[in-house]
C-alpha cells in the first residue's frame, strides 16, 4: 500500500462480521470455564406454547452442548396440563401453586408431561441438530418421590389443618445414573417432572422443585429456571443481578420478594446449598437469553450463590 492512502472503513457487512468475532472472543474464556461441566435448565412457561421462542431454546441447548458443556433439560408443563384437564371435563383446585391431583389428574398429567410435551421438545433439538431422549423421573429410578403436604389456617377457627394435595410429590432421593448414562452417550436427556413414591404410585412434582434436586444431586454448574419475567426484581423495578440465600431472605422479609417468586427462589437457595455452584433466574421469553447469561460480562438475569 502507498504511503498515504486512505484505508476504506467497513462496509455494514463487515461490521457485522467483526461483531460476531467479537462476540466469540468475548465468550471464549466462558467456554473454557464451563467446558465438561453440568447445566440443569428448567423450560417452561408460556415460552413452552410459542414455536420461535422454543426453536431458539433448542438451538440454545445444541450450542451449549457442541461447546462441551453436559446439558440436562427438565420441562415443565402446567398451562397443557390445565388445558387437557378443561378439555376432558376434569376440574382442579390448587393450594399454594400446587395443584391438587386426584388418580385421573395424576394420569392426564402423566400422559400430558411424558408424551405430548417431552417428546416435542425432543423433536425440537433434534431438528436443531441435537440428540436427546425423553424420560421422566420413574425411568432408571430417576427420583423417588415424597407425598408433598400442606397446611392452612381455617378462616373460622385459626386452627392449622392440614390439606391432602392427592398425587403431587417432591424429591426425596435422586439417582443420576440414567442421566449419566445418556451424557456418556453424546445424548441430552430431556426429563418430565413425574416420580414414583417407595408406596408405589406415580407423583407429579413441581419442574422448578425437579430441576433444582437434580443440579445439586450432580453438582452442577448451574441451575437455569426459565420464566416469564426477567429476574428478580427490587421495588422500583429494577432487576436485581446478584443475591445471596442472606440476601433473598432479607428481601422476603422486607415485602421485595412475593408471590410466585418466593418458591422459585427456595427452589434455588436448595440447589446452591446442597451442591450447586449456582442458580439463576431469567426471562425464557427473550432469545437466547442463556447465552447471553453465561456468555458475555452483562449477563441477562438474576444469579443465586452462596456467600
Amino acid at each position: 500500500m502507498a504511503p498515504g492512502t486512505m484505508v476504506d472503513p467497513l462496509n455494514p457487512h463487515d461490521k457485522a462480521v467483526l461483531a460476531k468475532a467479537e462476540t466469540l472472543v468475548e465468550a471464549l474464556p466462558y467456554i473454557k470455564r464451563y467446558a465438561g461441566r453440568t447445566f440443569v435448565i428448567k423450560y417452561g412457561g408460556h415460552a413452552m406454547g410459542d414455536p420461535e421462542a422454543a426453536q431458539d431454546f433448542a438451538e440454545d441447548v445444541v450450542l451449549l452442548g457442541a461447546v462441551g458443556i453436559n446439558v440436562v433439560v427438565v420441562h415443565g408443563g402446567g398451562p397443557q396440563i390445565g388445558a387437557m384437564l378443561k378439555k376432558l371435563g376434569v376440574e382442579s383446585s390448587f393450594v399454594d401453586g400446587l395443584r391438587v391431583t386426584d388418580k385421573q389428574t395424576a394420569e392426564i398429567a402423566e400422559m400430558v408431561l411424558s408424551g405430548r410435551i417431552n417428546k416435542e421438545l425432543v423433536s425440537w433439538i433434534a431438528n436443531a441438530g441435537g440428540r436427546a431422549v425423553g424420560i421422566s423421573g420413574k425411568d432408571g429410578g430417576l427420583v423417588t418421590a415424597s407425598k408433598v403436604t400442606r397446611t392452612r389456617k381455617d378462616p373460622e377457627s385459626a386452627i392449622e389443618q392440614v390439606v391432602d394435595l392427592g398425587f403431587v410429590g417432591e424429591p426425596k432421593k435422586v439417582d443420576t445414573r440414567i442421566i449419566d448414562t445418556s451424557v456418556a452417550a453424546g445424548l441430552i436427556p430431556v426429563i418430565a417432572p413425574i416420580g414414583v413414591g417407595e408406596d408405589g404410585h406415580t407423583y407429579n412434582i413441581n419442574a422448578d422443585t425437579m430441576a433444582g434436586a437434580i443440579a445439586a444431586a450432580m453438582g452442577a454448574a448451574r441451575l437455569f429456571l426459565l420464566t416469564d419475567v426477567s429476574g428478580v426484581l427490587d421495588k422500583q423495578g429494577g432487576l436485581l443481578t446478584d443475591l445471596t440465600p442472606q440476601g433473598i431472605a432479607k428481601l422476603r422479609e422486607d415485602g421485595t420478594i412475593s408471590g410466585g417468586m418466593i418458591p422459585k427462589l427456595e427452589t434455588c437457595v436448595q440447589a446452591v446449598e446442597a451442591g450447586c455452584d449456582a442458580a439463576v433466574v431469567l426471562d425464557g421469553r427473550v432469545p437466547h437469553a442463556m447465552l447471553l447469561e453465561i456468555f458475555t460480562e452483562r449477563g441477562a438475569g438474576t444469579l443465586i450463590r452462596n456467600d
